[in-house]
């Protein structure tokens, strides 16, 4: 246990006795718990393990993350940092309970959520069609309001490292909480970022982080652009089906832009809902976000204020009923994409080149 950290998260939580929740499983309570790891509780799966559903001897149903093989380092640093994840307190990001030490690897016990994830929301929901606006808009602002806090309101502060719709479960009543950590990185006071990227997942990495190998603050604000792409378009982040031009959905949200026919990308059900305007500022919004150079995007802090603006100012379902090409011709009108999400092996430089000059 001394090896993973564990003499030293044990000294620190005696410090803090009684106000850290935080506890230390024991192997044999876990192994009950998942049926000695049964495949049958198997409930997700992921780049740094494996995820099973697990009923403590309380009754209490928790998610337990097993983790894959991790260098020595990490090893050494995993009690200290996991304590300090635990010490993470929103309401929209999924509440880790504790760990377990003693095993070959550790291993993460979390709060359980019931109702799947985003991706399967938007993608494998067979009645996505009705999927709100306004869910989508809950969906989105609680989203980036767990990451404003994350950025801003914790010391350590932590990027995600790894938004994307699979790494945000939702309660039953759609109450979102991010999850999946296993990418983040804490940043030490007065430093704007982390200097080695470790993973990350095609077609949502930051662009510029794909030629610095910096992880900012502002990567995660690019990846919650593609995000919200996905939310409100409900189409996959790559799509291998497609043509080479259209199978990164920032190029593709790029060149129906350029060709004045945004509202085609966009879900039936939003298109339902959404009136011109909302349509116009919440494209200006994920443009912002997307965006190539990190310093021109917005701050989670600024996304979330959008959004939340964006879902007061939403108060009925209103169908649009205002000529196609003057709902197109003012989007067009709206801030300039400035050169966008780069992918070079999706065109999507040369769409963004070709849109700058139409824009003069």
């Amino acid at each position: 246990m001394r090896r993973r950290g564990g003499h030293e998260l044990e000294e620190k939580m005696k410090l803090e006795k009684g106000h850290n929740k935080f506890k230390i499983f024991g192997s044999k309570e876990l192994e009950k718990a998942t049926n000695h790891f049964d495949d049958k509780n198997i409930i997700g799966r992921g780049g740094n393990g494996v995820v099973y559903k697990g009923v403590l001897e309380n009754q209490d149903v928790v998610a337990i993350k097993k983790p894959k093989i991790i260098n020595e380092d990490l090893k050494k640093q995993f009690g200290i940092e996991t304590l300090i994840l635990s010490d993470v307190n929103h309401v929209n990001i999924v509440k880790l309970l504790g760990c377990c030490l003693e095993m070959e690897m550790p291993l993460l016990v979390y709060e359980f959520v019931p109702n799947g994830t985003l991706s399967d929301l938007i993608h494998k929901n067979e009645n996505r069609a009705l999927v709100s606006l306004d869910t989508r808009l809950q969906i989105a602002y609680q989203s980036a309001d767990a990451l404003d806090y994350l950025h801003s309101k914790v010391s350590p502060q932590i990027i995600h490292g790894d938004v994307k719709p699979s790494n945000i479960l939702l309660d039953m009543d759609n109450t979102v909480k991010i999850s999946d950590f296993g990418a983040s990185k804490m940043i030490p006071k007065g430093e704007k970022q982390f200097a080695t990227l470790l993973q990350f997942t095609h077609g949502y990495i930051d662009p510029e982080c794909l030629m610095t190998y910096a992880l900012t603050y502002k990567s995660d604000v690019y990846s919650f652009g593609v995000l919200l792409l996905e939310l409100f378009t409900g189409k996959k982040a790559i799509n291998f089906a497609e043509s080479e031009e259209q199978r990164s959905l920032v190029s593709t949200f790029a060149m129906f832009v350029s060709e004045k026919r945004v509202s085609e990308i966009l879900d039936n059900q939003v298109k339902l809902e959404a009136n011109m305007e909302f349509i116009q500022e919440l494209t200006k919004l994920i443009k912002q976000c997307v965006k190539s150079n990190g310093e021109d995007r917005p701050t989670m802090k600024e996304v979330a204020e959008e959004l939340y603006r964006l879902r007061t100012h939403k108060q009925h379902p209103f169908v649009v009923q205002q000529d196609v090409e003057e709902m197109e011709s003012l989007l067009i009108e709206s801030s300039n994409f400035n050169n966008a999400g780069s992918y070079s092996n999706f065109s999507t430089e040369t769409i963004f080149t070709e849109w700058s000059n139409m824009q003069g």
